[in-house]
């Protein structure tokens, strides 16, 4: 017995992200916060998992291609989760330990090679670490990596699953 159809899933994982990306926008452009280069690269990878789902869900694969977008999409969450988890990391260092200024995201991928823009990228910058908005006393870095959390668990059922579940009766 199945517990869910995998295809009706991909569309509620875009949904998912749909919310998310939402509740950041409206976080930025309502309430002022303003996204450091991690906000923002975790935003991608909402975005790209969210793509990514709704790219299943219309595609309705066969089980090979299903298992490579399963995989995509754990990879995404993954790199996502592990984004979230440096930013709520660099949220409890001393502000000494963190450099005074790192450069926005756009300057960091226009002027330096991919991998020198990343490690700079996680070394943080001085509003990676503020704490200027909570709900239930988390943080958003937090709220984002539950939502990975939760990504990460669905994209491992899509991987898991034994065959994927036709919405068309055989």
């Amino acid at each position: 017995m199945q517990l869910a159809r995998s295809r009706p899933l991909f569309f509620l994982a875009f949904i998912a992200c749909a919310l998310v990306i939402c509740m950041a926008l409206y976080l930025e452009y309502e309430e002022g916060l303003t996204p450091c280069a991690l906000c923002i690269l975790q935003r991608i990878f909402v975005v790209a998992f969210g793509i990514m789902s709704l790219v299943a869900y219309l595609h309705a694969p066969g089980q090979l291609v299903w298992r490579i977008y399963s995989s995509m999409l754990l990879l995404f969450a993954l790199a996502g989760a592990v984004t979230a988890g440096r930013q709520v990391w660099l949220q409890t260092l001393p502000p000494q330990d963190l450099l005074s200024c790192v450069p926005g995201f756009e300057y960091l991928f226009e002027t330096m090679a991919v991998n020198e823009a990343i490690s700079r990228l996680f070394m943080g910058g001085i509003n990676c670490d503020e704490v200027s908005w909570t709900l239930l006393e988390m943080s958003v870095p937090e709220w984002s990596l539950l939502a990975f959390a939760g990504l990460i668990m669905f994209a491992t059922y899509q991987l898991f699953q034994r065959e994927p579940a036709r919405l068309d009766p055989e």
